[in-house]
């Protein structure tokens, strides 16, 4: 006997779709969608747009009213059962409207949930059934399901190279290495991460904007690793288009530019050791509330981060283009040796076409490939 129904799965396929309208707003707070359903037909909808705002299944019992009594609700992820938050739980909700079925792409990863809003749900009598649509919920809020559970943000390490795996020519020159198209699904990654890493070199190098050119989104927060606080205040990363945070060596900044910095509206990190601890680093990213980082930047950084194990996933985006000079940067230059059994795994990797481009996305394995 089958568990689900296809009608099961086109009403939870819709959930998946309302949650993806969260993408580039709900962070640190989970995308969720929600439908419900009497005799068969969707009698309304939500998604969770923002912290602070209605959850899915509240939105969806609102929108519904009375109706909801007697139907059955479809989310994408656990519904919410702790006070520790600005709304109310949405267990109590869906209980108070009647809703006589749920059915959950997956368990809230969560600690003051997972779990325990299914189980409440179940003691007041509504029939629970979870774990429809389980891989793609849950690859969906990969990023809330890593921060959630351990403080630290996901982070995604993005790439544009050369067939033969340049990332910029002998003098410097990057502008373009791949297409237009592909350049278009960067600034879309670019608004769903809370934060964009990069290093003075990128910067200076390329004076870029690190922003999401997409009306409507919202730009993520730029993280200048610049030990010497070598960076213009005039260049665009200091711009107030977005906010900015630089990484400095307290030992080797001057205190002018500091007072300076922070006239023009930037914020400044210290650290003082000889050499940045990246998952020190990430860990006070988490603290201040960023869920995920793409890092964009230069091949020693790209190298470092690797190794240092703080990537979770890879975006790699292949212009069909070969440099051909051995003076071209590489992608990646940590200066020490590694064998190929000592290389990184991309595991679950995809390859699609964008343009004239490929992209290939996958996760980092944590442990050389032996």
């Amino acid at each position: 006997m089958k568990k689900f129904s296809d009608k099961d799965l086109s009403f939870m396929r819709r959930a998946l779709s309302l949650a993806k309208r969260g993408m580039a707003s709900a962070s640190p707070n989970p995308m969720v969608g929600a439908v419900i359903v009497k005799n068969g037909i969707a009698i309304a909808e939500g998604f969770h747009k923002r912290p602070g705002t209605a959850h899915a299944e509240a939105a969806a019992i609102a929108a519904a009213g009375a109706k909801a009594k007697g139907a059955t609700l479809y989310v994408s992820l656990e519904p919410c059962c702790h006070t520790d938050k600005k709304t109310p739980p949405c267990t109590r909700t869906m209980i108070a409207s009647g809703i006589k079925k749920v059915v959950i792409a997956t368990i809230d990863p969560n600690p003051k949930v997972s779990g325990k809003g299914i189980k409440e749900l179940a003691e007041n009598g509504i029939d629970v059934r979870s774990g429809l649509l389980e891989a793609e919920a849950k690859k969906l809020n990969e990023a809330y399901s890593k921060y959630i559970t351990t403080g630290m943000p996901f982070v995604t390490l993005k790439v544009a190279m050369t067939l033969d795996g340049r990332i910029a020519d002998a003098d410097g020159g990057s502008k373009w290495i791949t297409g237009e198209e592909s350049r278009r699904l960067v600034h879309r990654m670019r608004s769903r991460a809370d934060a964009i890493l990069s290093g003075v070199g990128t910067v200076l190098a390329d004076n870029p904007c690190f922003t999401a050119r997409i009306k409507g989104c919202k730009n993520p927060k730029r993280i200048i690793i610049d030990p010497h606080f070598r960076t213009p205040l005039d260049f665009n990363v200091c711009n107030p288009d977005a906010e900015t945070l630089f990484v400095v060596r307290s030992s080797s900044v001057q205190p002018e530019k500091l007072a300076r910095a922070t006239e023009c509206g930037l914020s400044v990190i210290e650290f003082e050791s000889e050499v940045l601890d990246i998952k020190w680093l990430l860990k006070k990213l988490g603290e201040s509330g960023i869920s995920s980082v793409m890092i964009e930047a230069g091949s020693r950084l790209n190298a470092h981060a690797i190794t240092q194990g703080v990537v979770d996933k890879a975006a790699i985006f292949i212009a069909p283009k070969i440099v051909a000079d051995s003076r071209a940067m590489s992608a990646f230059e940590s200066g020490v040796f590694r064998s190929i059994d000592e290389s990184f795994r991309l595991n679950s990797a995809s390859v699609k076409r964008i343009g004239n481009d490929f992209f290939i996305e996958g996760y980092i394995d944590s442990q050389p490939a032996i």
